[in-house]
C-alpha cells in the first residue's frame, strides 16, 4: 500500500481554508457544484474534478501572473488558461469545499518534449515546482475504513495531448495521475527529478525565489501576464 492511513486519522487542516486554497469563496464552490453532485460518491466526485480542472481550463505556460492574487483557487476558477501550480490549487480547493482532504505536492521535472520556442525562453528543460493536486481516498487496495493519498496532474488538457502525441492522464481511483515518462511514439517525456513534497498550503515565496535563481529574476516579474498565443508559440496556442 502506497501512503496508507485510517479515517481517524484525517488532519482537519486537509479540509480547511488559507488564503491561497480559499475553498469557501463563491467562485470555487459554484465550480465544485458545477462539476459534481453531492449525491455522487467521493470518489465519483474527485474523478469529476480532476477531469474539469484538466480539460475546462487549458494549459498556458506563458500566461503566468506571479502575483499572489493570481495563485488563489478563486482566482482561477474563472480562467480560461492557466498552468500547473494555479491548477492544483483550484483542485485542492475545490475538493475541500465538498469535503475531501486535499493538500499539494510538488516536484521539478523535465520535459523533453518542451517546444522549442519555450526552451528558448526558458533557458532550461528543467521545470521547478511542478505542481499537482493529492487527495485523500479510499484505497481500493485495503481494508473500507482505509485511505489514501492520490497525487493528481491536471496541468496538459486533452487537446495539448493530442497535439503533442502524449496520452493524456486519466483517473478512476485506483491509481495516481503523473506525468508519462514516454509519449505514445515511445519518446522521453517527462522525467521527474527531484521530489518537493507534499504542503498543506501554497510554499508561494519558496517558490518564487527558486525560480528567481533558476531562471533569473527578469523572468515572470510580480504581475506580469503573457499568453502563448502573445509569444508566438503555436505548440500552446
Amino acid at each position: 500500500m502506497v501512503g496508507t492511513m485510517r479515517t481517524s486519522d484525517i488532519d482537519e487542516v486537509w479540509l480547511g481554508p488559507t488564503w491561497y486554497i480559499d475553498k469557501d469563496a463563491p467562485e470555487v464552490v459554484r465550480f465544485a457544484r458545477l462539476h459534481t453532485s453531492p449525491s455522487d460518491s467521493p470518489l465519483v466526485q474527485a474523478i469529476a474534478l480532476f477531469y474539469a480542472v484538466r480539460d475546462q481550463i487549458r494549459y498556458d505556460p506563458y500566461g503566468i501572473s506571479y502575483a499572489p492574487e493570481a495563485f488563489r483557487a478563486s482566482t482561477v476558477a474563472t480562467s480560461d488558461s492557466n498552468w500547473c501550480v494555479p491548477k492544483s490549487v483550484l483542485l485542492a480547493a475545490a475538493a475541500r469545499s465538498i469535503g475531501i482532504p486535499a493538500r499539494l505536492g510538488f516536484a521539478d521535472v523535465r520535459n523533453h518534449l518542451t517546444s522549442e520556442k519555450l526552451l528558448a525562453t526558458m533557458g532550461t528543460d528543467l521545470f521547478a515546482w511542478h505542481g499537482y493536486a493529492e487527495l485523500l481516498l479510499r484505497d481500493p487496495a485495503g481494508p473500507p475504513d482505509t485511505l489514501r493519498w492520490f497525487k493528481l496532474s491536471t496541468a496538459f488538457n486533452i487537446e495539448l495531448c493530442d497535439r503533442f502525441g502524449v496520452q493524456p492522464l486519466e483517473f478512476d481511483g485506483t491509481d495516481d495521475a503523473l506525468m508519462h515518462a514516454y509519449d505514445q511514439a515511445g519518446n522521453r517525456h517527462m522525467e521527474y527529478v527531484n521530489q518537493r513534497g507534499s504542503f498543506d498550503d501554497l510554499p508561494f515565496d519558496e517558490i518564487l525565489g527558486d525560480f528567481a535563481t533558476i531562471y533569473g529574476r527578469e523572468f515572470g516579474q510580480a504581475g506580469s501576464v503573457g499568453s502563448a498565443e502573445a509569444a508566438g508559440d503555436d505548440a500552446f496556442a
